[in-house]
């Protein structure tokens, strides 16, 4: 059974498998194997990850960062799976059980977030390393951003990947509401309400509220560095902060249609309405901008894209793979942006509803962000590497100007 949430208020053969706390902490892990595996990728491909995010180096015998965070993914991994075999002998799939043991997964859940504050030497990050993630989390939590030469490209990435786990946020939050809640449990069928009609789609507006406020801070930067004529007026930045705005009327629209108990076919229309001429804008400028902005393609530019210097809609360098890679992973990249489609489709739109596709799209969206990550570091590298300073592009209209260093676009 796997039914529908709307009509049916019982554990489907999903949640009593793999309950709500169990799919939160599998893609937390999951995200720490990604990062490990961008990592050592990028650096078989000599490219200095931890320079570019001002990551403290690795000295002597230490071992390279992706070896650490190999470890650290191990661990988690082998607790997780001790954690769930446990669980399922405990419960035996039986309802009433999965539901009595909640308090089970929930020290799963503790362990992860313990070892982000006192993580073990041999297994985690050093200390210097944990510190600097904890800074860099506080910092990006309020909408900070680091100067350049502090690590504002480390900033921009962590907050890149809290938007990716939006969704994931909410689902945490959920797990504790409901545990907490008077006759609650963490491993029910999950209460997407609990809290409020309100408090979890704002938690999932957080992430997008975060980069909006650092690409305006950005562009305030710009608009007090020297030289304004070589840097632009910060326009790119207004434009990057209204990419995210349009995440907002995407999370309003759908907890309307969501919590809404009205008969007034009109205002259920205009709702349906509303919600898909949000998501049609938010995954098509969000497409957009990941390619033209964040991976330097030249697909979306008419004067460029058929330059003889590089692959049609490509640009000259390309370290990550082959042309026939980067045109897989763009339209890889649109049809994970556009996952809603499904609640389109006869046939599928309640199923887009079950907890086994909910969990689906989220782990998409994560597999997204994990492949989005390589090009957007290869990208950041070239534009590092081209201007021999170590610097990007924007980072150069913030720091000394010397005009003899020009930025070539083409890398």
């Amino acid at each position: 059974m796997d039914g529908d949430p709307s009509v049916e208020d019982r554990l489907d053969s999903f949640s009593l498998t793999f309950p709500l706390p169990y799919r939160v902490a599998f893609i937390i892990v999951l995200g720490v194997w990604g990062w490990a595996l961008n990592l050592h990728y990028l650096y078989a491909l000599q490219i200095d990850v931890p320079s570019l995010i001002r990551y403290p180096p690795r000295v002597g015998s230490q071992p390279p960062h992706h070896k650490s965070t190999y470890r650290l993914a191990s661990f988690l991994s082998a607790t997780l799976c001790f954690s769930i075999v446990v669980f399922w002998l405990l419960s035996r799939r039986d309802p009433k059980l999965v539901i009595d043991y909640d308090w089970w997964p929930m020290t799963y859940l503790l362990l992860l977030a313990v070892l982000f504050v006192i993580p073990l030497r041999s297994l985690a990050v050093s200390h210097t390393g944990r510190s600097r993630l904890l800074w860099t989390l506080k910092r990006v939590s309020i909408g900070g951003l680091a100067e350049a030469k502090d690590g504002k490209f480390g900033d921009i990435l962590l907050a890149d990947a809290l938007t990716s786990y939006a969704k994931v946020l909410g689902d945490l939050f959920v797990c504790l509401c409901m545990f907490l809640s008077r006759g609650g449990s963490a491993t029910k069928r999950p209460d997407r309400n609990c809290g409020g009609d309100v408090f979890v789609p704002l938690l999932m507006a957080v992430p997008s509220m975060i980069r909006l406020r650092q690409c305006l801070i950005e562009y305030l930067r710009v608009r007090r560095a020297p030289y304004k004529e070589s840097a632009g007026w910060g326009g790119q930045h207004l434009a990057n902060a209204a990419k995210y705005a349009t995440a907002f009327p995407v999370i309003i629209f759908s907890a309307l249609q969501r919590n809404l108990a009205t008969q007034d076919k009109n205002v259920s229309t205009g709702l349906y309405r509303a919600w898909l001429v949000a998501m049609l804008v938010n995954s098509l400028y969000s497409f957009y901008w990941d390619v033209a902005k964040d991976w330097d393609l030249t697909l979306f530019s008419a004067k460029e894209r058929n330059s003889p210097e590089h692959p049609f809609g490509l640009r000259r360098r390309l370290m990550i793979h082959k042309p026939a890679v980067y045109y897989a992973v763009v339209g890889l990249d649109l049809a994970l942006r556009c996952t809603w489609v499904i609640k389109l489709t006869p046939g599928l739109d309640h199923v887009a509803d079950f907890e086994s596709s909910i969990f689906l799209i989220q782990f998409l969206e994560v597999f997204r962000r994990w492949v989005w990550i390589f090009f957007r570091v290869e990208a950041e590298w070239l534009r590092n590497t081209t201007t021999g300073l170590g610097l990007g592009v924007d980072d150069i209209l913030l720091g000394v100007y010397d005009s003899s260093d020009k930025y070539d676009s083409d890398d």
